[in-house]
């Protein structure tokens, strides 16, 4: 299992790790190259500590909640501009799957949460389980538009699994400056989980913590993984293990997701619209 796994990531890797070359590339033929607004900081400068010529780093996910899921991320910044590429297995066929990256720019250790994130032993990590030791939301992960925290749940521009459980996901957008700073005290989680392996969202685990009309295999973590490790310059063939910490303890609990009411609201009317069609799936919204 542990050699099939590492083939799948190795895998993964050689289709990402082109990424930082290409960017490179497009740099030099079109700098002025459109990116989506989030933040602005020095759109021609730097990161602190990080050359012009970007940076990349590769992240691990690992599965929470039994999800069998997995991936892998590549994180590329050029100043304030920050190319997000993602590829995903294992996850609920069909269904869109929010995503985010998570942490803290000002210096609290946030991590990956573990199965003691677990509160009331239900089995799963929920999400107001998980943001006390992830993080509130930095980026929300969108296909397009919006990428500020208010975009959440926006699971109309979330991305969605085919029918294999099979993610990709590409975006350049500008982050802020402390975003660009701190990058590597990040990461990336996705949510949306099937424990009772139906294919479909359904209240088989209980309804959201986040709002008792979604079902809690909507808005639970699937993966998480943490920015951190070696930049892609220095990373050996075949890859190197760098995500999938572990849980520090409870931190302070910040913004749960950024929804407001109306946002959950609209997920939740077409969740139930979504039904008739023969999916439970979140819905869609705008939050």
């Amino acid at each position: 299992m542990i050699v099939k796994r590492t083939t799948r990531r190795t895998g993964r890797l050689t289709a990402l790790i082109a990424l930082p070359a290409a960017l490179a590339l497009a740099a030099a033929v079109s700098p002025s190259a459109t990116a989506d607004d989030h933040g602005g900081g020095r759109p021609a400068g730097q990161a602190a500590g990080q050359s012009g010529e970007g940076t990349a780093f590769q992240i691990d996910l690992d599965p929470l909640n039994d999800s069998g899921a997995n991936g892998t991320v590549m994180l590329s910044l050029d100043g304030t501009r920050l190319t997000v590429k993602i590829e995903s297995e294992g996850l609920t066929p069909g269904q869109p799957h929010a995503q985010h990256i998570h942490g803290s720019t000002d210096g609290h250790d946030f991590r990956c949460p573990d199965a003691s994130a677990d509160k009331d032993g239900d089995g799963i990590v929920t999400t107001s389980e998980g943001v006390p030791i992830y993080g509130d939301i930095n980026i929300s992960l969108t296909t397009e538009g919006d990428t500020s925290p208010d975009s959440g749940l926006a699971v109309d521009r979330m991305p969605v699994a085919d029918a294999d459980g099979k993610l990709s996901y590409e975006r350049t957008i500008n982050v802020s400056q402390d975003v660009a700073d701190h990058i590597k005290d990040l990461h990336v989680v996705q949510h949306g989980i099937d424990p009772n392996g139906n294919k479909e969202y359904d209240f088989g685990v209980g309804k959201s913590d986040l709002d008792p009309k979604l079902p809690q295999e909507a808005t639970a973590p699937a993966v998480c993984g943490l920015v951190e490790g070696a930049a892609v310059g220095s990373i050996p063939v075949g890859g190197v293990e760098t995500g999938g910490g572990t849980a520090a303890g409870p931190r302070t609990p910040a913004a749960l997701l950024g929804a407001g009411a109306a946002g959950v609201a609209a997920v939740a009317g077409a969740l139930v619209r979504s039904r008739g069609r023969g999916h439970a799936r979140y819905g869609r919204s705008g939050a």
